[in-house]
């Protein structure tokens, strides 16, 4: 059983003293460096200044990263640079634009608590006051440097009497200051580690969500005080505040696989969780290895999640694949551990659809083996065995997503569409449904097979399948490799029985782009192999990455289970201003009753309360008042059956 309790202890934690958190502001409180973003507004529409962006920027990495003296490098960037008063105001619209996402998203946590959170920083009060002004934090807690302006009203210099103007600035000017308690640094850059170093500051934090300067990362190896963290949440879940999120979800690993398209991969992380890519495939011992520690897995179709790897997943909440079908992973596995899986049934079909049409007409033109032709040299400009597709029946097998939609396109061609569904369907426009598989085989021009994954559709077509099929008939197989016997289809194409084909899945596929492609099917006239790219288009893939990373992230967040393919479905509200329990157990008698005595036990109001079952699972949401005891939580996640349980804020 895995628990994650993301505020144990709620509101009946003892009272604390609070420290003091002081943040850098460039790189930390905001997601860049203010100069180099005042150099690209400055001169980038200047192509004779290029050359000063870039030596901006390269000042800015050197000093931050303490291979040159802070002291040098901004007065350096300021004669460049030369900005006037109105050129600073455009700056601060722009940075109040590019605070980072986890200092934005835990405004209120600044705002709760005036007085303590301050900025200190090298750069100047002139553009950070305007910005940090709508988190609550007064000019009178902000250390930074002041702008010498000349008589035309250009800065030239900088206040030479400010300490922060100088190396080490940073300690004296933040010793400078009267706090009582506890005083936290948070900072990208190598003065801020110099602040803990130099004594002002009891504990410090390397903050890297916009950027890693290893010097400063390396630097807090061996110090119990100084840690690395990638998100603010971080920074208020360790110092007693209460965030945006009462458990960092920067602490929640998520792991995406087969180049799943970037829009998930930025979705998870403008959320606050650690991601980590890998762009191809990982067979079953290095999904073992990598699964360890993982909260969240997205693959594609060519990972497969078996026993084994379940088995190794110490910390699993969901599986998200990023593509139509899950025959790929161990639904009734991942059940047992209280997994919950999620694809993305709809998002490709269109893609998949157009290239079905695609295909219909190319064979049915024979415009295939007439290109192979002129590339080899030869003109064959001949109507024959060329055809229209209007007023020709397209025969559709699986009446899903994107059988249904296929039915409409083909229709809008001019062609009959009749389909085959085990399943009662909606017929859509004029298709007419066959409730004989054999029926339609023996009327359809062409054939298209649209079925999911199950192990009954094996061979659903196979020697005696194509033999009932009219004579001279096209098939096309953009569903699954192994519903179709290839050595069955190789020997229809080659007796003439089925003039053309389309395949684009195969029983066996190589692993990566870089092995081999070996088939039965290679080398046969009038036919078209694809190597599984129905659905790869980049308008599909962007929405799978929108779709599967958006019905994962509703799970995470607010425990909702829309979609899911194997838990009870639940459509569920944001959490605000109450605690959510989240409890997934064996749908075994008894487990409902016990949760409501503990809730009794411990005097719990109850905001609002969901239960759904399926054959296997039973799902309990209790939307609770904010106070309750850790023991509480102990006990529900100890109730007999229970696979999984969270606490969300």
């Amino acid at each position: 059983m895995t628990t994650i309790l993301e505020n144990p202890v709620a509101d009946k934690i003892q009272a604390v003293v609070l420290p003091t958190i002081v943040l850098d502001f460039d790189s930390t409180f905001t997601q860049v460096e203010a100069l180099d973003i005042l150099a690209e507004q400055l001169f980038s529409s200047d192509p004779a200044r290029l050359t000063d962006i870039t030596a901006i920027k390269d000042l800015t990495d050197l000093a931050m990263s303490g291979e040159i003296s802070f002291a040098e490098a901004l007065q350096r960037r300021v004669q460049i640079l030369r900005p006037t008063a109105e050129d600073l105001k455009g700056l601060v619209e722009t940075l109040k634009g590019l605070v980072s996402a986890s200092v934005a998203r835990n405004k209120e946590a600044f705002l709760r608590h005036p007085g303590k959170f301050r900025i200190i920083s090298g750069g100047f009060h002139d553009f950070i006051a305007p910005v940090v002004a709508e988190y609550g934090i007064r000019p009178e807690h902000i250390l930074a440097n002041r702008l010498v302006f000349g008589d035309d009203g250009i800065a030239t210099g900088v206040d030479q009497g400010n300490p922060l103007s100088k190396d080490g600035g940073k300690v004296v000017a933040l010793q400078g200051w009267d706090i009582t308690g506890p005083v936290v640094m948070v900072g990208d850059g190598w003065t801020d580690f110099e602040v803990y170093k130099g004594g002002a500051a009891d504990r410090f934090y390397a903050f890297v969500e916009n950027v890693k300067r290893e010097k400063v990362v390396q630097a807090t190896h061996g110090i119990e005080a100084a840690q690395v963290v990638v998100s603010f949440d971080e920074v208020l879940h360790n110092e007693g505040f209460e965030g945006r999120y009462s458990f960092p979800r920067s602490r929640l690993k998520v792991l995406l696989l087969e180049n799943v398209h970037p829009t998930a991969i930025q979705a998870f992380r403008e959320e606050g969780y650690d991601v980590t890519t890998v762009k191809g495939a990982l067979d079953e011992d290095d999904l073992i290895a990598a699964i360890q520690g993982v909260h969240i897995l997205g693959i594609r179709s060519k990972t497969t999640v078996t026993q084994k790897v379940l088995d190794a997943a110490d910390k699993l909440l969901a599986v998200g694949a990023f593509c139509i079908g899950t025959n790929q992973i161990d639904l009734k596995g991942c059940s047992k551990k209280g997994i919950a899986v999620f694809n993305a049934p709809y998002s490709n079909t269109r893609s998949v659809v157009e290239m079905v049409m695609g295909l219909t007409v190319i064979l049915t033109r024979n415009i295939y083996d007439k290109s192979i032709q002129m590339h080899t040299g030869k003109w064959d400009k001949s109507a024959t065995g060329a055809h229209e597709v209007r007023n020709k029946t397209i025969g559709i097998i699986g009446y899903g997503a994107i059988g249904s939609q296929l039915s409409i396109l083909a229709e809008a061609f001019g062609m009959r569409v009749i389909y085959y569904d085990v399943a009662e369907k909606l017929t859509l426009g004029n298709a007419r449904r066959y409730r004989s598989l054999d029926a339609l085989l023996a009327e359809a021009d062409v054939l298209s097979i649209h079925v999911d994954g199950r192990a009954e559709n094996k061979n659903l077509m196979g020697a005696a399948q194509f033999a009932k099929m009219k004579d001279g008939a096209l098939f096309i197989n953009l569903s699954r490799g192994h519903v179709v016997d290839i050595e069955a289809l190789a020997a229809a194409l080659k007796s003439g029985k089925i003039y053309g084909a389309a395949v684009d899945v195969f029983p066996e596929e190589p692993r990566t782009n870089d092995d081999p492609f070996v088939s039965p099917l290679t080398g046969i006239k009038n036919l078209i192999l694809t190597p599984h790219i129905g659905g790869s288009t980049e308008e599909a893939q962007e929405a799978i990455g929108e779709f599967a990373s958006e019905r994962l992230l509703n799970f995470l967040n607010r425990g909702d289970t829309t979609f899911s393919v194997n838990m009870p479905n639940v459509q569920l509200s944001e959490v605000e201003g109450r605690h959510r329990f989240l409890h997934i157990h064996q749908n075994v008698p008894g487990v409902m009753a016990a949760i409501n005595n503990i809730i009794a036990k411990y005097n719990l109001n109850i905001l609002a309360q969901h239960l759904k079952t399926n054959e296997s699972l039973g799902y309990v949401i209790v939307d609770v008042d904010r106070g309750y005891s850790k023991e509480a939580l102990e006990e529900l996640k100890a109730v007999t059956g229970t696979l999984k349980f969270r606490s969300l804020t």
